[in-house]
């Protein structure tokens, strides 16, 4: 019987600058307004641009009184695909789990790099949204919506208005930030491929 207590745990891969650790606070911050127990928290290691960071989300209806690092995820956050050859992303990845990487690629093409991760492989362009949503490559807004909406850990309708209310508190003086970060956290949304 699986234990419905037991906290979603979920842990962020990406290079320094790429916003893994501004989305894995925002998804803390979009599950505490759920009414969830949250832990949203980086590991620190070289803080330098282009650096691999790891970061970590643990989401419950119960406060947890475990304080360390994820070592068993639930889910895998990749927000970098180079990643895949350079950190084993899938260490410890629960096969009832899900990986989430962002790549052009399908998740059938993605399953051979994962070194035998057997759980669903799920993959999203979250550079292609980002650029049509944003201007920019910032693939941070797109893997949090594609976390959301692979792992349930949030009702989808709900992190959408919490997140509208975040980015309008945040960039009430940009518009034009507002309307691109919700175009990619919906487009997001609709297009993460599920393998």
């Amino acid at each position: 019987m699986k234990n419905t207590n037991k906290p979603v745990e979920i842990r962020w891969h990406g290079r320094g600058g790429q916003g893994a650790k501004t989305a894995c606070l925002l998804l803390a911050d979009a599950a505490f307004s759920s009414g969830k127990y949250v832990q949203g928290f980086p590991e620190y290691g070289p803080e330098r641009m282009g650096a691999p960071i790891t970061a970590y989300n643990r989401i419950s209806d119960e406060r947890c009184p475990v304080h360390s690092n994820i070592y068993e995820p639930d889910y895998v956050v990749v927000v970098d695909e180079t990643l895949l050859g350079a950190v084993d992303v899938t260490k410890g990845l629960s096969q009832d789990g899900a990986i989430i990487v962002n790549t052009s690629k399908t998740p059938e093409e993605v399953r051979p790099l994962l070194g035998g991760y057997n759980g669903k492989v799920c993959t999203i362009d979250a550079r292609r949204i980002s650029e049509e949503t944003l201007g920019k490559n910032f693939p941070n807004t797109p893997m949090l919506a594609a976390a959301v909406k692979v792992s349930g850990v949030v009702e989808a309708e709900k992190f959408v208005s919490d997140m509208e209310a975040s980015f309008q508190h945040k960039f009430a003086h940009k518009p034009q930030v507002i309307t691109g970060n919700m175009a990619a956290l919906t487009k997001s949304m609709k297009e993460v491929q599920v393998g």
